[in-house]
């Protein structure tokens, strides 16, 4: 039997789903305890952030190249954009950990790096079922992601709550606030995902 070739720009956002995802494990790899594993650390992610800016540039010149697309061609770049947003959140993150060099982690760090993996999960099987046009099956993950970036709403207030009753220097306490904050916005960066398969399931059911 033979199959259909896939839709080169399914491919590509595949791609960069992929790439995302590994960025992901090694985002949530924080076992740095000196200022050399912060620039490993750091120079790691935006390995896979340069990449995604590579596929990115992919899509456009394919975009350019294209009169028909398998959804509407801004979808595809929302998308896109969308997705190179959330890798571009995550390296911003680990930069800021070198840059404050914050060379540990705690309880709150890991449970937003927890919920942020879940979240990229839920977008790797959405996109293989926009893969397979399987739109209305997608509606699932893309509650669950906005789940999870619910969960990193209530940790960023339970963080900062407890970072302003513990800590005693407030050059750290604003170090750290600010890396609660970028992580919580890694999480915003996944619902702005989600919100775009929703316009995608919603134009194409």
């Amino acid at each position: 039997m033979i199959r259909k070739k896939k839709d080169k720009f399914m491919e590509r956002l595949e791609d960069m789903i992929f790439n995302l995802d590994r960025a992901a494990i090694e985002f949530g790899k924080m076992d740095f305890t000196t200022h050399l594993d912060l620039r490993a650390y750091a120079d790691n992610i935006k390995t896979y952030e340069s990449h995604g800016d590579e596929l990115m540039h992919q899509v456009i010149t394919d975009l350019n190249q294209t009169f028909i697309t398998p959804i509407e061609r801004e979808d595809i770049m929302a998308l896109c954009n969308a997705i190179d947003d959330v890798l571009d959140a995550m390296e911003e993150t680990s930069g800021m950990f070198e840059m404050y060099s914050i060379e540990y982690t705690d309880e709150y760090m890991l449970e937003f790096v927890d919920n942020i993996q879940k979240a990229i999960g839920e977008m790797k099987l959405a996109i293989g079922l926009l893969t397979e046009k399987k739109l209305s099956h997608m509606r699932v993950h893309s509650i669950n992601i906005k789940e999870y970036e619910t969960n990193c709403d209530g940790i960023l207030r339970q963080s900062i709550k407890h970072i302003f009753n513990s800590e005693t220097d407030p050059v750290t306490l604003i170090k750290i606030k600010d890396i609660y904050e970028s992580l919580e916005n890694v999480a915003d960066r996944c619902q702005a995902v989600a919100n775009n398969f929703e316009t995608i399931i919603m134009k194409n059911s």
